[in-house]
């Protein structure tokens, strides 16, 4: 089956799926409700199947259109590609989805680094959990994701650069705090603190503590790392943190950190691609620079 596609229609498309509205999506495309109306449908016949259900609050797709919505991300997005590498080899745009341990310790420095040496790269780096990295970077939605651990969707390029350690952080005069290690069974009689909800590693530890028989409510649940080992300096419970975070923490505050024994607790830290060599020169850059700053000794 051969189809005749114009670009036009593609962005029409995906506008239209993520507004759920075809006059929002029209309007986002700077055509007329009547004019993209008649695009989809012209769409539909060149694919010989039905992609929306027109209803009237707005629009859903069918099992085609979803199918369709995915290959057009793609599409798009090679497209952009192919304009920033052949506009310049100095600019672009990279669309970049990590975990949270990503986001609050080492991707500031690292990106900082990596916009200083490119003035005409620009990156969009939102905070997600793991799942929806992996499906943004399957449909096109992102370019590149950061996640720890292993068993992702085997389509996808898994490039391993860093080790994510998780510790146990408690008060100094903790019970637990002179031991040289601990198995996160040790630690579940004792109240724990936590990330938001919504974080990676919250997420992540939810299962460990369901596996573990854990099964109250976290004492506390904050923002960020720093907070997270206030609230366990000032005694109120304990907490699995990342390792730059806790070694970092712990020179300004009176916690002791502990090794944990559990397998889980050391997890690779990747990048996943749905294909590195269509990846345009910047997106490379970045992850040349992730691996070279893990190799260099820092704590990525």
């Amino acid at each position: 089956m051969q189809m005749n596609v114009e670009l036009i229609d593609l962005r029409l498309f995906v506008n239209i799926a993520e507004c759920k509205n075809l006059t929002h999506g029209a309007e986002r495309s700077f055509l007329s409700p009547p004019a993209a109306s008649a695009r989809i449908k012209s769409l539909e016949l060149e694919c010989g199947q039905q992609l929306l259900h027109r209803r009237n609050r707005g629009i859903s797709l069918t099992s085609a259109g979803d199918l369709f919505l995915r290959q057009a991300r793609l599409v798009l997005r090679q497209m952009d590609f192919l304009v920033e590498e052949m506009t310049s080899s100095e600019a672009g745009h990279i669309r970049l989805f990590a975990n949270t341990t990503a986001v609050t310790e080492f991707l500031p420095e690292i990106l900082a680094a990596f916009l200083a040496e490119r003035p005409g790269v620009t990156v969009d780096l939102q905070e997600r959990l793991t799942h929806d990295i992996v499906r943004s970077v399957l449909d096109g939605t992102a370019d590149l994701g950061i996640v720890s651990g292993d068993g992702f969707d085997p389509s996808l390029e898994s490039i391993r650069f860093s080790t994510d350690q998780l510790l146990l952080a408690t008060p100094i005069d903790h019970p637990l705090a002179k031991r040289a290690g601990v198995s996160l069974s040790d630690t579940l009689e004792f109240e724990h603190i936590g990330l938001h909800d919504g974080s990676t590693l919250l997420d992540f530890l939810r299962r460990q503590y369901r596996r573990g028989g854990y099964d109250r409510t976290l004492r506390v649940q904050v923002r960020s790392f720093e907070a997270m080992c206030r609230v366990i300096e000032a005694g109120v419970g304990i907490g699995v943190v990342p390792e730059s975070a806790a070694r970092r923490h712990a020179k300004t505050m009176k916690i002791a950190l502990l090794a944990l024994k559990d397998e889980w607790a050391s997890r690779d830290r990747s990048v996943l691609v749905r294909s590195r060599d269509a990846l345009p020169g910047a997106a490379h850059a970045l992850i040349d620079m992730l691996i070279d700053e893990a190799a260099g000794g820092k704590k990525a």
